[in-house]
């Protein structure tokens, strides 16, 4: 399982050396620039300034005209990318081995989560294929989040399916120190919790649950010291990602115009037609789960589609779809039954999976 990782890893490697010679900044250049310039792209720019800077240089903020909105961002990557950058002096290097680390970590606890649901013989090794090749594994690979917030999510749900409540409430904070969808994997744990306790009522672990939104708590209490507002890190969104709220049909109505009524690039409008097919399959994931009463995965990713779909438009969506575990799940479950279901998702993947790459890689990525 770690080898089939370590070979995704190595092509994704290879396609980044090749966007780099193939498709330059400048069409007229002669030097295709530093080797590791096609993972310095979007969001990484902001983890690294938070990291190197702080939230607040320079006594900056959201009083500018020009600021970046960086308070979007939650601490917890850029906290430890400080850190690993005190052993390796190159920035993008830190970050990609944080990821590269915290990847591996997540494919063996999604293989060990699998095996609960499926007793099938490679069952693990079937689901880590379909996962490490869908169509955004490119962000498990570059100086992201996806890796670090499931190298702590994913162990966490492990620890709640065997009653370790401490042990999961302390990962899930450590989650939300990553990304606010941590609060989201806590409310799927605490609804794991108090289903549990049909067949065994033990209260004592119950205080553990307050630990998740400690990180949160503390995030918000640090913004508004230095801003006066308390929800600081919803509001940068706001500013910088339109992420004000609208209900559900306006921000499919909205994406679905940027998607095909040409009043976008092709690039931005292909990117929004992605956007539009996410939602969709995890409008159809929240069904199945539904329908086989997996009400905790259910709440998570039910909380999940709230978020992300209650936006002026779809952003990121694709993106999330990484942390959407029991897809992969349900995905390798349906390819070790309908072994043509299989070949089938690594054909249609497999060029999507290859154009999004480029396209963050070159520089090209919109959401």
């Amino acid at each position: 399982m770690l080898w089939l990782y370590l070979l995704t890893r190595i092509s994704l490697w290879i396609t980044a050396y090749c966007a780099r010679w193939l498709f330059p900044p400048n069409p007229e250049a002669h030097n295709p620039g530093p080797a590791l310039t096609p993972f310095e792209h979007w969001d990484w720019g902001h983890f690294l300034h938070i990291a190197r800077d702080g939230y607040f240089p320079d006594h900056g903020g959201p009083w500018q005209s020009h600021w970046d909105n960086r308070e979007a961002f939650f601490p917890g990557f850029p906290l430890l990318l400080r850190a690993v950058h005190t052993v390796l002096p190159n920035w993008t290097t830190a970050g990609l081995l944080i990821s590269l680390t915290a990847g591996a970590v997540t494919v063996v606890a999604l293989a060990r989560i699998t095996r609960l649901h499926l007793p099938e013989t490679g069952a693990g090794r079937r689901v880590a294929l379909i996962f490490l090749v869908s169509p955004c594994a490119i962000f498990l690979a570059v100086g992201y989040t996806e890796s670090l917030f499931l190298a702590f999510a994913l162990p966490a749900w492990l620890a709640a399916q065997r009653h370790h409540w401490p042990l999961a409430t302390t990962l899930a904070a450590l989650a939300t120190t990553v990304r606010v969808s941590g609060l989201f994997l806590a409310a799927a744990l605490a609804l794991q919790f108090l289903l549990s306790l049909r067949t065994r009522c033990d209260l004592r672990s119950l205080p553990w649950f307050t630990l998740p939104a400690l990180p949160a708590a503390l995030y918000s209490w640090y913004l508004h010291a230095h801003t006066g507002d308390w929800l600081a890190w919803k509001h940068a969104q706001e500013r910088g990602w339109y992420r004000t709220f609208h209900t559900p049909w306006e921000a499919w109505a909205n994406t679905w115009h940027n998607a095909f009524d040409h009043t976008q690039t092709t690039g931005y409008a292909f990117m929004f037609q992605a956007e539009l097919a996410a939602m969709i399959v995890g409008l159809l994931l929240l069904g199945l789960l539904t329908r086989q009463r997996r009400w905790p995965e259910a709440l998570y990713i039910a909380l999940n589609l709230y978020a992300l779909g209650t936006s002026y438009w779809y952003m990121s969506i694709p993106r999330a779809t990484l942390l959407w575990w029991p897809l992969w799940i349900a995905l390798a479950s349906k390819s070790l039954r309908i072994p043509r279901f299989h070949s089938a998702y690594l054909c249609l993947t497999t060029p999507l999976t290859a154009a999004f790459a480029l396209t963050f890689l070159t520089g090209r990525w919109a959401g």
